[in-house]
């Protein structure tokens, strides 16, 4: 008697890769490490970080309580916006996960003048040319 083939139903999918992309960069923009987020949910550091991998799978009821510890609707996890492109949302996340990105957004948030964000904002461009123009 023959064995039926090996079931693919518990392997991840780019969905899995899509989710814990999306958790890390709420996770991060949350200020949450991974231990905080792990113990907030009942799983270990590592586990946290299959999920963030894509590694494994997050199941349904443990993607709700995430959601609702990073305040947000359990469809931000899957949902493609008319107005932003997959793309543009890969670029994103890959923006927020650049070490001090969200440390470098919230301070600039923190800033209540406008002219001093136009400031803070034209010498970040200056110095991103000039890391630019030496690495040319």
């Amino acid at each position: 008697m023959a064995l039926p083939p090996k079931s693919t139903a518990k392997r991840t999918t780019d969905v899995d890769r899509l989710v814990g992309e999306r958790i890390v960069a709420l996770r991060k923009a949350r200020g949450l490490s991974q231990t905080a987020l792990g113990l907030a949910i009942g799983v270990t550091f590592q586990q946290v970080q299959k999920y963030e991998k894509g590694a494994n799978r997050v199941g349904a009821g443990r993607l709700r309580e995430i959601a609702r510890l990073l305040e947000v609707p359990v469809s931000t996890f899957f949902d493609e916006s008319d107005t932003v492109t997959a793309g543009d949302q890969t670029e994103l996340l890959d923006i927020l996960s650049a070490t001090g990105a969200v440390d470098m957004l919230r301070v600039y948030a923190a800033i209540e003048d406008d002219q001093v964000r136009r400031e803070v904002l034209a010498i970040v461009r200056s110095v991103a040319r000039v890391g630019q123009a030496t690495h040319a």
